[in-house]
């Protein structure tokens, strides 16, 4: 099943939104007979590129290799360094024109190099003979790109012309609408960030009753759903943004997404709580229970949704509550033991793991970087774990468990303090039962922020709200 989901993300990959890194050349796929020329136009070049993937996890599914998250980069990055070495391949050969054109941008796109998607393609909108499909594709790639670079005059320049070409897509018109938005944001021009976000959002909506889509609308959707909640908030119009995410409720139990569902409630709820307005998060978590029952009517997605809020409820209690002092805590090194308390005026990260988590090495990376870049803007960083009397499979002692924690924090070089607690008491005061956990408190104690495991979403959301936590003095 994880195989399927992945061949599927991979088959509207070139419809997904924009990646911004260049990747080196390498052999990767096949190679051309010793002293030929590869001279295979390129629209097969760029189709054995595209099909890399997809080809790749399909054989490692009826080999049954099993999946790993090293194998999925590794396969991604294979594919974007034979798409780097197709184009530059085919940009190589002399007086390239036509379609070779646009798929020398294609190749580019693929290899994450948007500066050479742009020239490629931008020469291909300017040729009369270009072909309508293929030249508002491009458009939409040039558009895309531009916003991306925060060219938005440039960006606003290639919509136009797409809006005025045909054939249009709503997946095309949605990812233009959805960059610009995110680019006029960036430049905290919030009121256009809104209007553009609200147009991509409509027509991520009406991708949802085209088939084929679904799947890759659901994402689509949910992005920009909360593009248009965050312009709002961030124009301090509380209603709209209550409402921005009241409708995407709305339209995740329209679509039977217990997923999405819950996303929005979650932030609906947590939005509620930051703003001042606990009580009715609290009401809101109850509804939102309340509709879930109501709403799905599939058994399934009817549990997966009441589950994942009620796997909050600890989280919403604590949030916005002075933050409690860590209970049990039998041992703190390499640093002095601390309390909570004599930590006021710094921002703290909590962050709950154990050394058998996976998940939880993940964060690893991550929190090294924010410990490097901004100790000293005042945060502090402690891993949270606990006694489980056992290392690498065998049973130990604490003291014995304690030289292997301090063996593993040397060797992945995690430089934060470590803190280890007698047994669950911690985990339970902040809901961290599943792990890992992040728990952020401001500067005046307060929890800010916590949430449970290591996707790139939450890792972005955890970074978001540490850096506002920082500038808050």
């Amino acid at each position: 099943m994880r195989y399927f989901l992945l061949l599927l993300m991979i088959s509207v990959s070139l419809a997904a939104y924009p990646q911004s890194r260049r990747v080196p050349p390498a052999s990767t796929a096949v190679e051309a007979a010793p002293g030929s020329v590869d001279k295979r136009p390129g629209k097969e070049l760029f189709d054995e590129a595209n099909a890399y993937s997809r080809n790749k996890f399909a054989e490692f599914e009826k080999s049954k290799t099993p999946f790993s998250e090293q194998l999925r980069l590794r396969t991604e990055r294979e594919q974007k360094q034979l798409a780097a070495k197709y184009a530059t391949m085919l940009g190589g050969r002399s007086n390239i024109s036509g379609s070779d054109l646009y798929y020398l941008g294609l190749l580019h796109w693929i290899a994450e190099n948007t500066d050479g998607t742009a020239e490629a393609l931008e020469k291909y909108v300017a040729d009369p003979g270009a072909e309508a499909e293929k030249a508002q594709r491009s458009r939409s790639l040039l558009a895309v790109i531009y916003a991306q670079k925060k060219r938005i005059d440039d960006a606003e320049r290639l919509r136009d012309e797409y809006l005025k070409n045909e054939p249009t897509k709503l997946s095309e018109r949605a990812r233009i609408d959805g960059e610009i938005a995110k680019a006029y944001r960036s430049v905290s021009e919030h009121a256009k960030a809104g209007s553009r976000a609200e147009l991509a959002y409509s027509a991520a909506k009406a991708m949802l009753a085209e088939p084929g889509t679904r799947v890759q609308a659901l994402d689509i959707v949910l992005d920009l759903g909360m593009i248009v909640f965050e312009s709002y908030r961030d124009q301090n119009k509380v209603a709209e943004a209550d409402a921005a995410l009241r409708e995407m409720q709305a339209t995740a139990t329209s679509v039977g997404s217990p997923s999405f569902f819950y996303y929005a409630a979650d932030k609906l709820i947590t939005y509620r709580i930051e703003t001042g307005r606990k009580p009715l998060a609290l009401q809101t978590y109850g509804e939102a229970i309340a509709e879930a029952e109501k709403a799905f009517t599939v058994p399934g997605q009817r549990s997966d949704a009441i589950r994942r809020l009620k796997g909050r409820d600890k989280h919403y209690r604590i949030l916005g509550e002075p933050a409690l002092e860590l209970a049990g805590i039998d041992k703190w090194f390499p640093g002095e033991r601390q309390t909570l308390g004599g930590l006021r005026g710094k921002v703290v990260l909590l962050d709950f793991w154990a050394t058998w988590c996976g998940p939880c090495f993940d964060a690893f990376p991550h929190l090294i970087e924010w410990h490097q870049d901004f100790e000293s803007q005042g945060l502090v960083i402690l891993g949270v774990t606990r006694y489980y009397g056992r290392a690498n499979g065998a049973p130990i002692d604490n003291a014995s468990e304690i030289t292997f924690l301090e063996e593993f924090r040397a060797k992945q070089k995690l430089p934060y303090d470590f803190v280890v607690a007698r047994d669950q008491q911690a985990q339970l005061q902040y809901g961290a039962t599943a792990l890992p956990t992040a728990v952020l408190i401001d500067r005046k104690g307060i929890v800010r922020y916590v949430d449970s495991g290591s996707s790139p979403s939450r890792l972005e959301d955890l970074r978001t709200m540490m850096l506002k936590l920082l500038s808050e003095k």
